[in-house]
């Protein structure tokens, strides 16, 4: 067979991308833009997402700021539907958009915790695709990541609504992997783990130095960007036979016994 030769940029290609307003979303959207994608920056409000589409325009990136609350159901397809409308079209959606919920089980707020951490950080991500989907079918290179987390993979004490909720995500993307794989349409997971991003200021510069020289292989904290470039990886148009798995971006975290 002859060799075939397959694209690595996703230039021109419009993507999506919830909880782009920081963290692992801000450096997301900075990373597509800077090959070349037209990005769709989204958060809860037009206003917090805006700053991070002008440092993008700033540097000489395509992208715009959009309002799409993905913990508010009765707004999504709407939002996604005026995403699509105003890119003409979609071929990668990064369900990215998260919280911080640390409740003990016994918790009297836990309840409310718990459905807040589901419809945010699960029940948002079918929510979106659905709406996504029509335009998803019309794309030749059609990409869906969603982020979890390795609490996905081995729980913390006091995160049992996160954990939960990541877990699903994981289980989403298997199955959703094979219902549309069919059609074209890989759905693929990245779990990072200790990543510096605003959920983790709180925690303080020598217990993160701790946690990670006892935790992963490498020692060290993730910058967010790194997480973004494995999205990246997982939606250029040669990742055409990739779908259904779950990546861990966790400095070897979930590799070491001890």
């Amino acid at each position: 067979m002859s060799y075939k030769p397959l694209s690595r940029s996703v230039e021109g290609l419009r993507v999506l991308i919830t909880g782009a307003a920081s963290g692992m979303g801000r450096a997301t959207a900075h990373v597509f833009a800077d090959e070349g994608a037209r990005v769709a920056v989204t958060d809860v409000t037009r206003d917090a997402a805006q700053p991070v589409a002008e440092a993008i325009q700033a540097r000489g990136g395509d992208a715009t700021a959009f309002a799409l609350d993905v913990g508010d159901a009765a707004a999504i397809k709407a939002g996604v539907d005026a995403i699509a409308q105003a890119l003409g079209g979609l071929d990668i959606v990064i369900n990215n958009a998260g919280i911080s919920v640390r409740l003990p089980i016994d918790d009297d707020g836990y309840d409310a915790g718990w459905d807040r951490a589901l419809a945010v950080m699960l029940s948002a991500h079918p929510r979106v695709i659905r709406a996504a989907l029509p335009y998803l079918r019309k794309s030749s290179s059609p990409r869906i990541v969603n982020i979890a987390s390795t609490e996905a993979l081995g729980a913390t004490a006091g995160h049992s609504a996160y954990s939960a909720a990541k877990a699903g995500v994981t289980g989403l993307t298997r199955s959703l992997a094979v219902e549309l794989g069919p059609e074209g349409i890989t759905v693929n997971c990245i779990c990072p783990g200790p990543i510096t991003t605003a959920m983790t200021d709180r925690i303080s510069d020598d217990h993160k130095q701790k946690y990670a020289r006892r935790r992963t292989a490498l020692h060290r904290y993730g910058a967010p960007e790194e997480v973004a470039h494995m999205t990246l990886s997982l939606c250029l148009p040669a990742a055409s036979f990739l779908t259904g798995v779950v990546i861990p971006v966790d400095g070897g975290l979930m590799a070491r016994n001890a």
